[in-house]
């Protein structure tokens, strides 16, 4: 009876042996809680997407394309259109930029063993945390147009003329894209800057026994050294960048008019202004599928990369 019992037993024994070692048992929580907090209110939006559903009917009115027709046929969905592109093109090009440079400046000041790297490094992820809300309140004022506007009180210092930078739509734009350069180019230096540390640094030392300058070892070993960096920074950008809505509603609202009014703004005044649920779902859907091609772009060309 003894022998019968350890032999069901060893076979019990190597299963869950086999089981407690399989990563699906250890991803079945996060798969649970990606089910119940994403998935399920992801389909439950594609679904009312495809009905005439409002904030008083939020059945509508069986399945139809009526929502998607009304989006496309909105004159306004082209400039929104427009701002979008704009605002994240200027964003993510110049948070990039000055990530990049910051987190140059920042290795070459390690390298020579300057004081200050550790402040600098610090007072980036102090800007990285800080709230969106409180970004977009903290840049009103700085743009204020009386007395009190910071910005409008410097250029009064050196003779220029107050500017109307949330009330005139032509800068309005241009004033927000800024303040979102300010708040991503944090995240952009804390990456760009591990990337950085990447670089194999006996090929620049080569490179400069060789007789290299500064860029040339800038263009053929760091930025290849550290592309797959680079391009992970993008994407994460683009992504932030196309989903920001805490930092623009209390700087702009998405006015004057609609001159600052993206697409998770335009979702936002779709379903709790006009509460045309059905619409605001149809917009909603239409940035998913942006952020999804983002995403299956760069996976394409990290796979080519890797072949």
């Amino acid at each position: 009876m003894q022998n019968e019992s350890m032999i069901t037993t060893k076979p019990q024994k190597k299963f869950f042996r086999k089981a407690s070692q399989s990563p699906i048992l250890w991803l079945a929580p996060l798969f649970l809680v990606l089910c119940i907090f994403y998935l399920i209110p992801l389909v439950d939006v594609i679904k009312t997407s495809f009905t005439s559903a409002t904030m008083t009917n939020p059945n509508g009115n069986g399945f139809t394309l009526e929502s998607y027709l009304k989006v496309f046929q909105d004159d306004a969905f082209g400039e929104v259109m427009f701002v979008t592109f704009f605002f994240v093109g200027f964003s993510v090009v110049f948070q990039f930029l000055l990530g990049f440079i910051i987190a140059l400046a920042v290795d070459a000041a390690e390298s020579r063993h300057m004081r200050g790297t550790l402040l600098t490094r610090t007072i980036s992820l102090i800007s990285w945390a800080i709230p969106g809300v409180a970004i977009g309140i903290i840049w009103k004022i700085m743009y204020a147009e009386t007395g009190s506007g910071i910005i409008n009180y410097l250029l009064s210092i050196m003779g220029i003329n107050q500017i109307s930078f949330l009330s005139d739509p032509s800068v309005a734009l241009l004033s927000t894209s800024i303040a979102n350069v300010w708040r991503g180019t944090a995240q952009s230096m804390i990456l760009l800057y591990a990337g950085v540390k990447t670089v194999d640094k006996q090929l620049l030392e080569a490179a400069s026994i060789d007789g290299a300058t500064s860029i040339k070892k800038l263009i053929h070993i760091t930025i290849p050294g550290m592309k797959s960096v680079i391009m992970i920074n993008v994407l994460l950008n683009i992504i932030n960048t196309f989903n920001t809505f805490d930092m623009i509603m209390p700087l702009t609202g998405g006015g004057p008019g609609r001159s600052t009014e993206v697409l998770v703004l335009s979702v936002y005044r779709n379903i709790f202004q006009q509460l045309d649920l059905g619409k605001g779902c149809a917009v909603a859907v239409i940035l998913l599928m942006i952020n999804v091609a983002f995403s299956i772009g760069y996976f394409i060309l990290n796979r080519g990369d890797e072949a």
